[in-house]
C-alpha cells in the first residue's frame, strides 16, 4: 500500500471517529429534558445543544454559593424553569467565544485585543440581558398590581376567602408575570402547602419591594385574623400612587435625556440652516 493512500485512509478514519464522538457528545449532553420545563429564551434556543454541552463542562466551576445566587437571579427574572445555572453559564461562555471571534474578524491588526475585548463583552452580555428582563418583568408586575388588588378586595368583601379571591382575580385579569406567580401560589396551596408559607415563598421568589410589602400585610392579617379588605385597599392605593410617581419621575427626566440629542443633532442642523444664507452672501460679496 502506498504512503499517500495510507495517509488518506488514516485521515478519513480520524474524521469519522471525530464525527462519531461529536454525535455521541451531542446525544448525551446536547439534549436537555424539557418535559417539565419552560422553553428557553430565543437567544439560548438557537444554540441550545452547544449551550448544554458547555453548561455540563462548566458545572464544576460553580460553587454552591455561586449557584444559589445565580438561581435567585433566574428566579427573579422568571427563568427558573427555563434555564439552570449551569446552562446560563454555558450561554455566557458561548457568547464570549462568539463575540471574541466576531471582533477578531472585524478588527485587523490587533487580534489579541479584539479577542479579549469581544470575549469580555460577550461574557457580560447575558448578565445585562437578565437584568433588563428582570426590570421589564417587575415593571409589568407593578402595572398589573392595582387592578389585581381591586378585584381581590371586591371578592373578599363579597364573602370569598383569600384563596378564592386570588383565584377569581386571576380568572378576571390579563395573563402576565403577576398572574403566573399567583397561579404558582394557588398550585402550592392546592398541593397542601400552608397559605402563609406559599405567600412567603412568593415574596422570596420575586424579591420585589411591592410584592414583599403586599405579602407582609397579607401574612400579618392572616395570622392576626383581621379583615383583609382595608389592607388590600390600602395596598392598591399605594401601588397606584407609586405608578403615578414613577410616571412623574420619567416625565421630569425626559428634558434631561433630550438635551444630548438636542445638542448633538438638532442645534448643528439649525445653525447650518441659519448660517448658510449668511455665508453665501459673504462669498458673493467677495469677503
Amino acid at each position: 500500500m502506498s504512503h499517500p493512500l495510507m495517509v488518506s485512509l488514516l485521515g478519513g478514519l480520524a474524521v469519522a471517529l471525530l464525527l462519531i464522538s461529536a454525535w455521541g457528545l451531542y446525544t448525551t449532553l446536547g439534549r436537555a429534558d424539557t418535559t417539565y420545563r419552560d422553553k428557553p429564551p430565543p437567544g439560548f434556543r438557537v444554540l441550545w445543544p452547544l449551550i448544554n454541552i458547555l453548561g455540563h463542562s462548566a458545572a464544576m466551576l460553580l460553587s454552591p454559593d455561586r449557584r444559589q445566587a445565580l438561581l435567585a437571579r433566574l428566579r427573579r427574572a422568571g427563568q427558573e424553569y427555563a434555564l439552570t445555572p449551569e446552562q446560563f453559564i454555558g450561554g455566557k461562555l458561548l457568547s464570549a467565544l462568539l463575540a471574541g471571534l466576531l471582533a477578531t474578524g472585524l478588527i485587523d491588526g490587533r487580534a489579541l485585543a479584539a479577542l479579549l475585548g469581544g470575549g469580555l463583552l460577550g461574557w457580560y452580555y447575558p448578565d445585562l440581558w437578565l437584568k433588563d428582563h428582570t426590570q421589564r418583568r417587575q415593571l409589568a408586575v407593578l402595572k398589573a398590581m392595582p387592578y389585581f388588588l381591586d378585584i381581590v378586595t371586591l371578592a373578599i368583601e363579597a364573602g370569598l376567602n383569600l384563596t378564592g379571591a386570588l383565584q377569581k382575580a386571576v380568572d378576571r385579569s390579563k395573563p402576565g408575570p403577576l398572574m403566573t406567580e399567583i397561579n404558582r401560589v394557588l398550585r402550592d396551596i392546592r398541593a397542601g402547602k400552608p397559605r402563609v408559607d406559599a405567600l412567603r415563598d412568593l415574596a422570596e421568589r420575586m424579591d420585589f419591594a411591592p410584592i414583599s410589602s403586599l405579602v407582609s400585610a397579607l401574612v400579618q392579617g392572616e395570622l392576626m385574623g383581621s379583615s383583609l379588605g382595608p389592607v388590600l385597599r390600602a395596598q392598591s392605593d399605594q401601588r397606584r400612587t407609586e405608578r403615578f410617581q414613577r410616571a412623574e419621575k420619567l416625565a421630569m427626566e425626559a428634558p434631561v435625556k433630550m438635551l444630548g440629542p438636542l445638542i448633538l443633532f438638532i442645534f448643528p442642523c439649525t445653525f447650518i440652516v441659519l448660517g448658510f444664507p449668511i455665508v453665501m452672501k459673504f462669498l458673493n460679496a467677495g469677503l
